[in-house]
């Protein structure tokens, strides 16, 4: 009996979502953040599945929502599923502070984009380490858009972690199209290609999901269930 128990309870998932704390689209005056679809589609998708989900940001709190992903335009059923949904808003209203976080503590971590990572999370300190510790614990590590960017200045053995794998992420064209190729710090193709990254896409705004071992990434919105689904499938 107490064997099965061990068994039921090493076999419940326990997942860390990260979010930007970032809210400043360049110069621009405009605001950004996260992009909602991004955070509700796999928010939704692990808690189905039965996995305990904390979120957490570099500053804590409520995360700044980017203003675009809030226009009936760009509405999912996942979404609307959010806004009908109190107990899920207020996790999102109290993300945890991102350096109280132990990575014993979960089994994998998730970061959905938004322009707002480009800013904060790429060059975080604590988010890097966070990331090369569940990397080299074995643990599945995602990321969906631009949030791939978060893994442009983690080294693994001394090399980048993404050189030499297989990586989606925003692609050039995509961000061209919403307009931003000037605005943003970097472009996520470039950096990933610069970096060895075997870069991979399809036809924009359409799903592609791409797995290399353990570390799993996603092309934009739409890819956020299929990047889900896949760490979802590395951890069973």
């Amino acid at each position: 009996m107490e064997h099965d128990k061990q068994f039921q309870k090493d076999q419940f998932m326990k997942i860390l979502i990260v979010l930007t704390s970032h809210d400043k689209l360049g110069d621009t005056g405009e605001k950004t953040g996260f992009w909602l679809e991004e955070f509700a589609a796999p928010y939704y998708a692990f808690l189905d599945a039965g996995a305990t989900i904390t979120v957490a940001s570099p500053k804590g709190g409520q995360p700044p929502l980017d203003p675009k992903s809030d226009l009936p335009e760009s509405q999912t059923e996942m979404t609307e599923r959010f806004r009908k949904d109190k107990a899920a808003q207020q996790v999102l209203g109290t993300t945890i502070i991102l350096r109280q976080v132990k990575e014993e503590d979960y089994d994998a971590i998730f970061y959905p984009g938004g322009h707002g990572p480009l800013w904060d999370l790429t060059s975080d300190p604590v988010s890097i380490k966070l990331i090369e510790t569940f990397y080299n614990s074995g643990k599945p590590v995602g990321a969906v858009c631009h949030a791939p960017a978060v893994l442009l200045q983690v080294v693994i053995d001394g090399e980048p972690i993404v050189k030499g794998k297989r990586v989606a992420g925003f692609t050039n064209s995509e961000e061209a199209a919403v307009q931003l190729t000037n605005v943003v710090p970097l472009l996520v193709e470039d950096e990933l290609k610069r970096l060895g990254g075997l870069y991979e896409k399809v036809e924009d705004w359409h799903v592609l999901a791409v797995v290399d071992g353990h570390l799993v990434t996603g092309q934009n919105p739409a890819s956020s269930v299929a990047v889900a689904e896949e760490l979802l499938r590395l951890l069973r």
